[in-house]
């Protein structure tokens, strides 16, 4: 159904529903026509008065979708009537309709407004992203840094993960503002990217790279660099964090992640305690080895080949300097089939130590148990990027290991055949005091990548 181009009268509208095929959907299917051409309001609004008289109410979802065309137009005045007649005639809302309202709000001078609602929907659900971050965007333009910062600590405190976009949009609205705080909060937010192991997109790191070079009496400069192998800054002159562990810092997060994360979690919803005790004796009769390989996760670089033929190209490539290689396979990888030729299984097997899980067994477990007993050496293989065992862990320090323990020894294959090395110097956020050096990338990547950035902005204080 096309919607007409101008208000129109009851009969009218009666005519329109009594000749379209499923009458009781019409004013749902009139009103999404509507949002998708974008109407003038006046002709939405004459139908919901049409409903209103022939119903004597409106229904809630027909209610929504007024509301949607509403906040695309910007129609303020529509918003607030829709939410007065919601509040009186619904005890309470979901999250589309709050969704909706506070982004329709944010975006006007009634913007406090939106900030009320953000508060009740609190007490009834975890907001979404979207609701805090209109909110957020609406306090900074108006250079309400403290009230958007509030914003920020208590989406995280929900465990709300923020758009790489807001995070931007503090340094864009904080330019040229001094205050001690203010800088306190915004070092927070670097500190942040360095927790998560966010690298940021250019548009981004410009925007920090002005925000430092416009604090009043900073004497911050920026520039853009490659770091050497050395990890030396060609710029400041400055070395970076070395990727390596301490001893102490490698014995303590291999006991925390043997603990919480391989005993102390679901590993074993998908793999049986028997099984896993197998797989211990296994490796402890063997150890160490010199790098660990995630078999399935490596079968499926190529789509074009076989997947035993990807894995063996793998085996081949590590095989090369002697490397004592452990492969973590499954079970159907013994049947002969078309993805895995016996013969090709077999001439692995005598290059490679081969352990095979059952087909439903969670591998990451497996993998991170053998390379962490094998010692500091030892390194891994996996596309996977390993970001849940990370929410095992109980507290930020021991985090900040692992990430920074699986930059310095995950190898990743990409398409082809050539190894991301480790590094000797730690690919994230820093700071000593009078420097700060960023990765970033030159694009936006909503997936967490694991290929580590190769430029940085230094920035140091004359």
């Amino acid at each position: 159904v096309q919607p007409p181009e101008k208000p129109l009268q009851a009969e009218e509208w009666n005519k329109l529903r009594e000749d379209f095929k499923l009458p009781e959907i019409f004013e749902e299917v009139m009103l999404n026509n509507m949002i998708r051409c974008n109407s003038p309001i006046n002709v939405a609004k004459s139908l919901l008065t049409h409903v209103a008289k022939r119903n004597g109410d409106i229904a809630y979802s027909v209610l929504v979708k007024y509301l949607t065309l509403c906040v695309h137009q910007g129609q303020v005045s529509e918003i607030r009537d829709v939410y007065d007649i919601m509040k009186v005639r619904f005890k309470i809302l979901e999250s589309g309709a709050y969704n909706l309202l506070i982004r329709g709000l944010s975006n006007s001078d009634q913007w406090r407004m939106a900030l009320t609602l953000l508060e009740e929907a609190k007490k009834i659900m975890v907001p979404s992203r979207t609701c805090y971050e209109s909110c957020i965007k609406a306090a900074s333009c108006r250079q309400e840094m403290k009230l958007a910062f509030e914003l920020y600590h208590d989406m995280l405190a929900k465990d709300v993960v923020p758009t790489l976009d807001v995070l931007q949009s503090f340094f864009n609205f904080s330019r040229g503002m001094k205050g001690a705080e203010l800088q306190k909060q915004l070092f927070g937010i670097l500190l942040y990217l360095r927790e998560n192991q966010i690298y940021p997109h250019k548009t981004f790191m410009r925007s920090i790279k002005l925000w430092f070079e416009s604090i009043p009496g900073g004497n911050w400069r920026g520039n853009l660099t490659k770091i050497k192998d050395s990890g030396q800054c060609p710029v400041c002159k400055h070395q970076l964090e070395e990727s390596n562990l301490s001893e102490e810092e490698y014995s303590n997060l291999s006991e925390r992640i043997i603990r919480d994360v391989i005993h102390g979690t679901d590993t074993f919803r998908k793999t049986s305690p028997k099984e896993f005790e197998a797989f211990q004796t296994f490796v402890e009769n063997r150890l160490p080895f010199d790098i660990v390989i995630d078999g399935l996760n490596v079968s499926h670089i190529k789509s074009r080949k076989m997947q035993c033929e990807n894995l063996s190209d793998a085996v081949n490539c590590l095989a090369k300097e002697n490397a004592r290689l452990l492969v973590l396979g499954r079970k159907h990888m013994l049947m002969n089939s078309s993805n895995w030729k016996r013969e090709v299984m077999k001439e692995m097997q005598n290059k490679a130590d081969f352990f095979f899980a059952e087909n439903i067994s969670e591998d990451d477990a497996f993998l991170l148990y053998a390379t962490l007993r094998s010692g500091k050496h030892c390194r891994f293989v996996t596309r996977d990027f390993l970001r849940d065992h990370k929410a095992c862990l109980p507290d930020s320090v021991t985090r900040h290991l692992f990430r920074k323990w699986q930059r310095g020894h995950q190898i990743v294959f990409s398409s082809v055949f050539s190894q991301q090395p480790a590094f000797r110097y730690d690919c994230v956020v820093q700071t000593t005091g009078d420097t700060w050096h960023i990765p970033y990338k030159d694009v936006f990547e909503e997936k967490y990548s694991y290929q580590v950035p190769r430029k940085w902005l230094c920035i140091q204080q004359k």
